[in-house]
């Protein structure tokens, strides 16, 4: 759900005593939607993409483009050194001022405001003077865009306009009950709810609808006297809840992964949710949009990957499938060789111009008889010669075609990690390395004199096992290779999902015994860092990394490994990022 008022005004309350008097010594913008405002206090996010607004304080590390957007360095500019000495929020609505004291070049005080308008598809995110002009924003809004509110640099900021209904904070018993008897009897509690007060989300106007009717979907005829009561007294209870800021960060779970999140225990779904309250929004809202930020990172910037990687994945698996037609064609080749040495032991009573030969088949051990087509234009001696030359093309095509097949199953192998790695991405030079690797592969075009890429990969991914062992996991296929053919010790032990696709794994030893545990952490990350990451009791080989070979020709990342244990485990993504190295 997007972030409502009401959770918006829990998270300035969790955010005002831990961020006023702090100073902003760095500014980010990891995404084109995201400013990360680093200092004592953290990294506070504030996001004002359509899908995903709000304002937190994150522990998530997030990758920063090789060169700052223009907002990014307007924003360094004005707010790096300045010190928050605010943080306000209209009530119930879903705009945050962080008010901030700066210093110009010239060592002269000022003061800025940055406003975070968390309104979904008209999210923004915008930085005004101390006059209240605007110096610029995340999206500009000209006439053409909106008539009624403009949002331009030199502009005098106005806050959006109210939608006209009463806050849900405002509203009396007698209110309540006469707006009830006036409206329609036929609309759903939630819906009225909705349309009557301004601050309540639609999850909550559910929630209150199900505690007081025991159902979602009820209407407002079916309420009667005492219905009335209970929707009033839920009503009531929730508007003490916002006013009194006891909020509780609560967190629904679907099939075990965050979904949905809400300031107050929501039952409607029953057995349906799992529940989870949070120490804080903050850490809340990490977990929920951490899942969702990497798919999303990953259809914006791998997107052209992904379809150029799957486009010829399908290709080679049409191609493949006509290759294995054509080898199974092949395989009745012995009957073009008989053919052939029929019509030759039949010359003698053939004459041209015959459509078929009917004789005895002398290979048959029956003695049957065989019909064999001939084409009329052609002499016997031709006839024969033309079988006995199929028989040929059609056993040089089975080597041919076995070679071939094997290139396209190589290949196929290949193109799945590829899409593998794209979907274990996490970084923009994540990203550039695959693309380099399909390019160097052959599936991907060069770009010619373009935009030079940058040419440092990234270093492998890090951690550190509970007994202090070091654990490195490739990102692509290239560093795979170097990961387990270059880098690694003879003596380190080498993990990889059993005949799934995944990282390469390496656990440094440095010339110790990992024990059984240390080998089971190892070998939880190698199964999350593969197609098995969402599956249970996935079996893991490991081996030292001297019985680890590549055979000759093989495609980045394969390889071969007579030698080897197995250990099945349950991917554990909580466990990961205790273990990863920051």
């Amino acid at each position: 759900m997007p972030l409502d008022a009401v959770c918006l005004q829990a998270v300035v309350e969790e955010l005002r005593p831990k961020l006023l008097g702090t100073r902003i010594d760095k500014v980010q913008q990891p995404a084109k939607d995201q400013v990360i405002l680093t200092g004592r206090a953290g990294r506070l996010l504030l996001n004002a993409g359509a899908g995903a607004p709000r304002i937190q304080l994150t522990g998530q590390l997030r990758d920063n483009p090789a060169e700052p957007p223009m907002f990014c360095m307007l924003l360094r500019k004005h707010l790096t050194g300045a010190r928050f000495t605010a943080i306000q929020q209209p009530p119930l609505e879903r705009l945050v001022r962080l008010e901030l004291d700066s210093t110009d070049d010239f060592g002269r005080p000022g003061r800025r405001t940055l406003v975070l308008e968390a309104m979904g598809r008209r999210s923004n995110l915008i930085l005004l003077d101390e006059e209240g002009r605007i110096i610029d924003c995340l999206r500009r809004v000209d006439a053409d865009m909106s008539a009624a509110r403009q949002v331009l640099p030199g502009l005098y900021y106005e806050p959006p306009a109210s939608v006209g209904r009463l806050p849900l904070t405002e509203e009396t018993e007698e209110g309540f009950r006469e707006k009830l008897r006036t409206a329609d009897p036929e609309r759903q509690i939630d819906t009225f709810l909705l349309d009557t007060y301004f601050g309540i989300s639609p999850l909550v106007a559910r929630e209150l609808a199900f505690r007081a009717a025991g159902e979602t979907d009820r209407r407002l005829f079916s309420l009667g006297a005492e219905g009335e009561d209970r929707l009033w007294a839920e009503f009531q209870s929730v508007v003490e809840v916002i006013r009194d800021s006891r909020f509780t960060p609560v967190c629904l779970l679907r099939e075990g992964k965050p979904w949905d999140f809400s300031y107050l225990p929501i039952r409607q779904y029953g057995s349906g949710a799992g529940l989870v309250t949070y120490d804080s929004f903050s850490a809340l809202m990490d977990d929920l949009y951490e899942a969702r930020e990497r798919q999303e990172r990953i259809r914006q910037r791998g997107a052209d990957l992904i379809r150029t990687a799957t486009t010829a994945r399908d290709r080679l698996r049409r191609k493949l499938a006509q290759q294995e037609k054509d080898h199974a064609a092949t395989q009745e080749r012995e009957q073009l060789r008989i053919c052939g040495d029929l019509i030759t032991a039949n010359l003698y009573r053939m004459e041209r111009g015959q459509s078929r030969l009917e004789t005895e088949n002398y290979y048959d051990p029956e003695g049957g008889k065989i019909t064999i087509p001939l084409d009329p234009l052609l002499t016997p001696q031709q006839n024969a010669a033309k079988y006995y030359k199929r028989y040929t093309k059609a056993k040089t095509a089975e080597k041919y075609l076995r070679e071939q097949m094997a290139i396209a199953r190589r290949d196929l192998t290949y193109l799945e990690s590829v899409l593998a790695e794209i979907a274990a991405a996490e970084t923009e030079q994540d990203f550039n390395d695959i693309r380099r690797e399909l390019r160097d592969a052959g599936f991907l075009r060069s770009q010619g004199k373009g935009k030079k890429e940058q040419l440092k990969a990234a270093r492998p991914r890090e951690f550190r096992t509970t007994t202090g062992f070091r654990v490195l996991v490739g990102r692509n296929n290239r560093q795979n290779d170097k990961l387990t053919l270059k880098d690694a010790d003879r003596r380190d032990v080498w993990l990889h999902t059993q005949k799934i696709h995944g990282s390469h794994v390496i656990l440094c030893t440095e010339g110790r015994e990992a024990d059984a545990d240390t080998i089971v952490e190892a070998a939880k990350i190698a199964a999350w860092f593969s197609q098995a990451r969402e599956s249970g009791n996935v079996p893991v080989d490991y081996t030292a990394v001297r019985n680890v070979k590549k055979p000759a020709g093989a495609r980045p990342g394969m390889v071969i490994y007579p030698t080897y244990q197995t250990v099945n485990v349950t991917p554990d993504g909580a466990l990961v990022e205790r273990l990863r190295v920051k």
